[in-house]
């Protein structure tokens, strides 16, 4: 009766806070994973990651049911303000109301207000008989249809073909299709059809047949007797991802405390089209008291670069050089790697997790046979990679709480004995200061494929680094984030022609004086080396030279009105080494407005570098679960418009045009992806029907 009576008085007090409907909007899911994903540096695929935290996002998360780990993964608390909540939850029960939050020591109204569209309290049974009324229930069952097109003809598309072209095989025209049924992390069942621009929708020739990707996936958690059970395409995430990193890789970006630690979310459905880094099979979680025993099996075809190896018998084995990881098969020599290799996995977790929660220790195994052996051709940057047809790896973690801080690392130990380990803790030294610290070590022959810990290379290998964080919040409307990062490269990398050093930094300030203004400034530098540039008569030169960057951001933005939103930013970029100096600023305006059933989101930027090295990223607003970070260099002008309009209560329109126009150049790209012309559009357009 106290406990109602004390959640009234608390609703009374605040509920303009609370009036709004506790469910992330598309715009902000896209501002949280903008500020969570890393900052790049170089053309990398982020469709996976932005897959799975859309995916995690797309249902708000039961503050009742959710574990520490589940907690952590969000993103949205801090380790002191889980403990907090799993200890109110134990000694009060399950939460009443979301009002209840402020009876949390630390949950004050800032952080409440933050969480608030991406939380709830919910109330479904998980029981085993529900299941099939759920599936035919649930309102997040839908259809999704998208096409995506560059209007301006590529040359691997010109008919007759330039001389010395391989031109594609299919049409321009990139096409996507997935349905899915979806009740949060209680059961997932979906197909994924995709097509790239350039290949052919269907194959049907004696190596490869069918539509070119296609993704199945049956997902169910929390049943009677087993924790999670998942057949077709899935994923898996346990320790700190040096065994099984179920591509959720976040690295080094605006957050940075909790982006360091990876998560043991165990198996999870793979709904994104990216045509490697998953398994295909099958996998169950049982749940026996304190323990968690996980096992799957996988068989997939994997895209490989086929070729005769000879032996010392003269006689002529299959290998494979290479495995493309891209994806594309849109010209005779890209299709022909398409499905060439059959790649065999068996893997298992054991975990334990004690009854305080505060204690979790776990141990996983991976074992990979290929069909051919794996033969790169030999280089001295590449002498400690993996090579034949069969690795294991193995490792143990753990994570722990200690009053307020976490404590969590992992250490794995592949077939070629090379060891990778990573070891970290983040907490609050002070109710206004969080703190992270981060070491990890990985040999140059630590070989893991499906490893995605944290580190500077794109993957843990050859690394050995130190990462310290701070989040200072020195008053109610200000955030101070930083961090500084020593790492060094024991051996050769590709194209670096001796062992390396070198750190980054990052420092932002932020301002927000209500929900409505928001503005920072945030700067980053870096130091690495890498080859100087060939002489004048091209020949290598074989020295080092150091390479220094500073990017820059200044951003302001705010809501003018419930219906129009603007958003300001001035990009900048410095370069400099022994022998060059560019630099680069990029300024653009967004804007997103609303009316009726009907929202509309354009920008306008305006970019000037000196050259590719002081190019500039910038993260775009896109059509539905469609990502981008885009790189822009030279001197043009880029411009987009959004429509999405709401047909009906089960249909829902989404049309994108962005052009840039290049006044520095008359051609854009090369090879095959070469436009003939200083201006490139791309369309994209989605179609969404629920079933319900």
């Amino acid at each position: 009766m106290m406990r109602a009576f004390f959640l009234l008085l608390l609703g009374l007090t605040v509920y303009p806070v609370f009036a709004q409907n506790p469910s992330g909007t598309k715009a902000e899911i896209e501002s949280l994973i903008e500020r969570l994903f890393p900052i790049p540096d170089e053309d990398i695929d982020y469709e996976a990651l932005y897959e799975l935290f859309n995916q995690f996002y797309l249902e708000p998360l039961d503050l009742n049911k959710s574990d520490a780990e589940l907690l952590l993964t969000s993103q949205l608390f801090t380790p002191l303000q889980v403990q907090a909540l799993l200890q109110y939850r134990q000694d009060q029960g399950p939460l009443i109301s979301l009002y209840e939050l402020q009876a949390i020591p630390e949950f004050d109204l800032e952080t409440i207000y933050s969480i608030l569209p991406f939380v709830s309290l919910g109330n479904s049974s998980g029981k085993i008989r529900d299941f099939i009324r759920d599936i035919g229930r649930e309102e997040n069952a839908y259809l999704i249809l998208r096409h995506r097109r560059t209007l301006e003809k590529r040359k691997g598309y010109l008919k007759p073909e330039p001389e010395g072209a391989s031109p594609y095989l299919g049409d321009p025209n990139e096409l996507y299709l997935r349905g899915r049924i979806q009740h949060g992390r209680t059961f997932s069942l979906g197909f994924t059809l995709e097509k790239d621009a350039g290949e052919k929708l269907w194959w049907n020739n004696p190596t490869s047949k069918g539509v070119d990707f296609t993704s199945f996936h049956f997902f169910r958690g929390n049943t009677l007797h087993f924790k999670a059970i998942v057949l077709g395409d899935f994923q898996v995430s346990f320790g700190q991802g040096l065994v099984f990193g179920a591509g959720y890789s976040l690295g080094k970006g605006a957050e940075t405390i909790t982006s360091i630690r990876r998560s043991s979310l165990g198996l999870l459905p793979y709904s994104a089209v990216t045509e490697a880094g998953f398994f295909r099979g099958g996998g169950i979680s049982k749940s026996i008291k304190n323990w968690t025993i996980t096992s799957f099996a996988s068989r997939v075809k994997r895209d490989a670069r086929i070729s005769e190896l000879e032996i010392e018998n003269s006689n002529n084995e299959l290998s494979s050089s290479s495995l493309p990881m891209a994806g594309f098969h849109r010209t005779p020599s890209e299709l022909a790697t398409r499905k060439q290799l059959t790649e065999t996995n068996l893997g298992g977790n054991v975990t334990y997790l004690s009854s305080s929660g505060k204690l979790n220790l776990g141990m996983n195994g991976l074992f990979t046979h290929f069909e051919f052996p794996l033969q790169r051709t030999p280089r001295i940057y590449n002498g400690f990679e993996f090579s034949g047809d069969k690795n294991w790896v193995s490792s143990g973690y753990a994570n722990f709480y200690l009053k307020n801080f976490l404590f969590f690392g992992e250490a794995a130990v592949s077939q070629s004995k090379g060891k990778g380990m990573v070891f970290g803790l983040m907490g609050s030294i002070h109710p206004k200061i969080d703190l992270s610290l981060l070491w990890r070590n990985y040999d140059r022959d630590f070989q893991s494929f499906y490893a995605t810990g944290f580190s500077e290379n794109s993957r843990p290998i050859n690394e050995s680094g130190t990462y310290l964080g701070i989040q200072i919040k020195p008053s109610k409307h200000w955030k101070i984030n930083g961090y500084w990062d020593m790492f060094s490269f024991p051996w050769l990398k590709f194209r670096v022609y001796s062992p390396t050093q070198g750190w980054e930094w990052l420092a932002r300030v932020s301002y927000q004086p209500r929900k409505s203004l928001i503005a920072y400034f945030q700067v980053r530098g870096e130091q690495k080396d890498r080859n100087l540039s060939a002489t004048e008569n091209s020949q290598p030169l074989y020295q080092l030279g150091s390479i220094q960057k500073v990017n820059g951001l200044l951003n302001l933005e705010t809501d003018l009105s419930k219906n129009l939103f603007l958003r300001s930013r001035v990009l900048f970029s410095s370069v400099n080494s022994t022998s060059f100096h560019s630099k680069g600023i990029m300024v653009l305006q967004d804007f997103k407005f609303s009316f009726s059933k009907t929202k509309l989101t354009g920008r306008i930027a305006v970019f000037d570098t000196d050259d590719y090295d002081s190019r500039l990223y910038t993260f775009e607003n896109n059509v539905l679960w469609t990502f981008s970070i885009p790189a822009f260099s030279g001197q043009g002008i880029r411009y987009y418009l959004i429509t999405e309009q709401k047909v009906s209560d089960r249909i829902s329109l989404y049309w994108r045009i962005s052009r840039t126009s290049y006044a520095d150049r008359v051609t854009i790209s090369s090879g095959n992806q070469e436009i003939l012309s200083p201006n490139q559009t791309d369309t994209a357009f989605v179609l969404r029907y629920f079933f319900r």
